[in-house]
């Protein structure tokens, strides 16, 4: 059997493991030192096995992973969530459907501190389903804004997905960040329109609360501005060459904690529980490192990646067309497996395909960020839906289901607009100090 026929099959085996529920890490790194073994001989696995774990996790610019995550985690214990989350709502809450609305504009500064989309969804669901609840919001509106709102965790800067992307790819990490911010705010602002368009085609489904006052406005806007100014200095620090990616994420992270610690919110205990959640989250990630890296040492013994690369050059495919393939495929992908698999099972072919074809690197990073997102609110698989759905405790997963539908449409809108608009992704890493 030739070696890229071992590679496809070992690719199908990988996805189907996962689809199965077999832990990614495993999955990968199992199909890829047999697959290594049947190419090369078992006696080269102990080798891989040996160099892989030890190359995947060594590099000095994977610290930015825990920082960033205990950065999140701190600032979720800080109660962070319920400023912004009465910050925005004391500007459009007077609106049909502003509760919602407040809940993804929250969402978007949540997700700036934290980089985590099932963090931000769970931690703005404890805060905003119960005050939407108690306006006689629908359940399905509701829930739905919140699963939508907490995917800008995985876009907006800091973003774990956007470094994962970086360190497979040999990409600035600081550009990314820096092409993921119009991104971000166009993501926020189509969520918006899709619960504006929802509320004017049926009120009940999110009626006006109260309108504040200027004086009330003004006083809450001084309660977030703690999160404002952190997010600047970690990602203003990035994009005026202030700091490195990893020097940010120690800022953010330092920041954080001294945040938690002027709102009284750390205990001994609480804070022991922090550095727990940090080290379970980075040990998962890193692990899933681990299993990639054997993975890819099998890939590339196959040559998958120059035999794609030939296939779509023999078939004479525009890079255009081979790009909307691709995403076709990543939104399909998204439906059966989470963001992290998705991107580490896929990136080591697909990427040779994207420089071969001339396609913008940073740009198609933020598009396949862009189509995980996606992945976290589809049916079946969707993790933000199960997050909402096991927070908010006697809801049904149908309800959650029914109401995202709205926030796919505006989801596919914005992928249609980054694609046919590059500059609103390039723009900013053009005038960056990197």
């Amino acid at each position: 059997m030739e070696a890229s026929t071992i590679g496809i099959l070992g690719f199908i085996i990988a996805l189907l493991l996962i689809l199965v529920r077999v832990p990614v890490a495993i999955a990968m790194g199992l199909v890829g030192a047999i697959g290594f073994g049947i190419i090369n001989g078992f006696d080269s696995v102990a080798f891989v096995m040996g160099a892989a774990p030890f190359e995947s996790v060594f590099p000095y610019t994977l610290s930015v992973v825990p920082l960033f995550l205990m950065m999140g985690v701190f600032a979720s214990h800080a109660g962070l969530s319920s400023s912004l989350f009465r910050g925005v709502n004391a500007f459009v809450g007077h609106f049909k459907g502003g509760l919602a609305m407040a809940s993804i504009g929250a969402c978007a500064g949540f997700g700036a501190i934290c980089g985590s989309s099932l963090a931000t969804a769970a931690t703005m669901c404890r805060v905003t389903l119960p005050e939407m609840r108690r306006h006689g919001y629908d359940d399905s509106l509701s829930s739905a804004a919140i699963a939508a709102g907490g995917t800008l965790g995985v876009l907006i800067p800091p973003s774990i997905l956007l470094v994962i992307y970086g360190l497979l790819t040999e990409q600035s990490i600081g550009r990314l960040f820096a092409a993921a911010l119009i991104p971000g705010l166009l993501a926020t602002l189509l969520y918006m329109g899709a619960v504006a368009v929802q509320v004017r085609r049926n009120p009940e489904l999110g009626p006006a609360a109260r309108k504040y006052s200027w004086s009330e406005r003004f006083e809450t806007l001084r309660e977030i501005r703690a999160v404002v100014g952190l997010f600047a200095l970690v990602i203003g620090g990035i994009y005026i060459g202030l700091f490195s990616p990893t020097e940010a994420a120690a800022v953010g992270a330092f920041g954080a904690i001294v945040m938690a610690v002027a709102r009284k919110a750390i205990t001994k205990s609480v804070f022991w529980e922090c550095m727990r959640e940090t080290a379970q989250m980075t040990g998962m990630i890193f692990l899933i490192l681990i299993g990639a890296a054997v993975f890819n040492y099998f890939i590339e013994t196959t040559n998958l990646p120059q035999l794609l690369i030939s296939a779509v050059g023999e078939a004479g495919l525009s890079p255009i067309t081979v790009l909307l393939l691709l995403m076709v495929f990543y939104i399909i992908l998204g439906c059966f497996m989470d963001a992290l698999s998705m991107i580490l099972l896929t990136v080591p072919f697909v990427f040779p395909l994207i420089s071969a074809l001339g396609l913008d690197p940073i740009w198609f990073g933020v598009l396949l960020v862009t189509v995980a997102e996606l992945g976290l609110i589809t049916p079946p698989v969707g993790m933000n839906l199960f997050i909402i759905q096991g927070v908010a405790g006697n809801m049904r997963l149908e309800t959650v289901a029914k109401g995202v539908v709205p926030f796919l449409i505006a989801d596919i809108i914005r992928l249609a607009i980054l694609i046919l608009i590059p500059g609103l992704v390039l723009w900013l890493p053009s005038i960056t100090a990197f």
